[in-house]
């Protein structure tokens, strides 16, 4: 499994090797092992699975405030997406700034979005299918949301008029939210 690095600390991109032949090809999409040799040790709880029909499907920008914070691993199977990370670590370096990478089935890559992170996508081709690993089970009365077009954040999601749900429509703005998650430098 190759790791590389982002410019945000802690969030990182996952892509499992691929071994084909005739019939098609396999991929260890995830082991605890190799990533607990990789300094990334993590106990999945709960696997999400999400479809969005329409390009330009917007989900995000989303948090789970503590105690029931998760980590995420996420993977386009189908379709494509834009894959974001926002740091919301009070006292990150890198808080407010962003990262975001296409994720689709033919590229395998994997998005390791730790907590203290806003996470969403905006799909890019049509009946798109998205997977994600979770540390922590949902838990509806910690869940959150940061509008996606905040300005102070800044993404370039390439849409203007993006497909959202009644929550994503009326989510806070990043100067109008307390974050919950305080960075702790290793």
């Amino acid at each position: 499994m190759q790791i590389e690095t982002t410019p945000l600390p802690d969030c990182v991109i996952l892509t499992p090797a691929r071994f084909g032949d005739a019939r098609g090809w396999f991929s260890e999409t995830w082991s605890a092992r190799r990533l607990a040799e990789a300094g990334l040790p993590v106990d999945w709880v709960q696997d999400n699975h999400s479809f969005s029909a329409a390009v330009g499907t917007l989900r995000g920008l989303h948090f789970q405030r503590p105690p029931h914070a998760q980590d995420k691993l996420v993977r386009c199977t189908r379709g494509a997406i834009f894959d974001v990370a926002v740091d919301v670590r009070k006292g990150s370096p890198t808080y407010g700034k962003w990262f975001g990478i296409d994720l689709t089935p033919e590229n395998g890559k994997q998005l390791l979005v730790p907590k203290g992170f806003l996470h969403g996508f905006v799909t890019r081709a049509p009946d798109t299918e998205v997977q994600y690993k979770c540390t922590d089970t949902y838990a509806p009365d910690c869940d959150g949301g940061i509008r996606w077009d905040d300005p102070a954040i800044g993404i370039d999601w390439g849409v203007t008029a993006p497909v959202l749900s009644a929550k994503d429509q009326v989510a806070p703005l990043l100067a109008d939210w307390v974050s919950p998650f305080t960075w702790e430098p290793k």
